[in-house]
């Protein structure tokens, strides 16, 4: 089935006095929610008992848990040392998943840097053919590693580009943050076929049963010339996108993606209100 949840704490989770991640559980759940994402974006510094603790208390409430590997992750370097730090990055953040008891790792690629987009590119597919090695010798393969579409100009991770690395291997699954594919498309997001049309070139390529239970970032996102600027709210009237066409196309399409809310401050919030969005588009579909 689909899931709803929030990457991270919103401020009301702070505001009603709660402070560690296993409270995150029981505060998603009471809000109708189902999985929430654990970002390890300055580092993976979680010591085992932790997580085995982390674990427990999303278990406990039946809420799933994905991560987020570090911001700096970058297979586009040219350094064949700074590259390997970031399988390093990678692998450790999934060790780390493993014993938080879930199942999905988000990463950013690349940054194109100076090299030619092409350049940059063909390395960083090369460099995933090494991660995927790296992930079986792991036995991490039983996990999902989800390269995710990026907001920034500058930054590797177009829809095509996204694309193209998850056919490397099976073990890679698409992460499409379609607050990042909005801003750096320059507001391309607005209506069920523009959601459809993005959704469809993947399923060519990929075929259901690996886009079925994709990964899925949204939020509102600022943008100008270069792409991204920053996160907002569902509050927000002028950037968007709108989720509404999106549930519409994800209930067309039969998809069942995790759908990870990453607004500024109100992501649990802004989390229940596309569940509620969603299930009005599929009791719509059914009569």
């Amino acid at each position: 089935m689909i899931k709803f949840g929030p990457s991270g704490n919103s401020e009301s989770f702070y505001a009603a006095g709660f402070e560690h991640t296993e409270d995150a559980a029981a505060y998603v759940k009471a809000r109708g929610l189902d999985c929430f994402e654990y970002s390890f974006g300055r580092g993976v510094r979680m010591s085992e008992p932790k997580a085995c603790s982390i674990a427990a208390a999303f278990e406990k409430e039946g809420v799933e848990i994905s991560v987020h590997a570090p911001y700096f992750i970058n297979f586009a370097n040219p350094d064949d040392e700074m590259a390997a730090k970031s399988y390093g990055y990678v692998l450790d953040s999934g060790k780390m998943l493993k014993l938080l008891g879930g199942k999905r790792c988000v990463f950013h690629p690349a940054t194109q840097g100076k090299d030619s987009r092409e350049t940059a590119v063909e390395r960083t597919v090369e460099r995933l053919k090494i991660l995927k090695d790296y992930i079986y010798l792991n036995r991490l393969d039983d996990l999902m590693f989800c390269p995710e579409t990026m907001g920034k100009t500058a930054q590797i991770g177009t829809v095509e580009e996204i694309v193209r690395f998850c056919e490397v291997d099976p073990v890679f699954t698409p992460c499409v943050d379609f607050g990042h594919v909005n801003a750096r498309e320059q507001g391309s997001l607005k209506t069920v076929r523009d959601y459809e049309a993005l959704l469809g070139v993947m399923l060519d390529r990929l075929g259901y049963e690996r886009m079925k239970h994709f990964h899925v970032h949204f939020s509102k996102i600022q943008y100008g010339a270069k792409g991204e600027i920053k996160h907002l709210t569902f509050a927000d009237n002028v950037f968007g996108p709108e989720f509404e066409p999106l549930a519409e196309a994800l209930a067309e399409f039969k998809l069942e993606p995790y759908v990870v809310c990453e607004s500024d401050g109100t992501q649990a919030e802004d989390a229940a209100t596309m569940k509620k969005i969603y299930e009005a588009a599929c009791s719509g579909k059914k009569q």
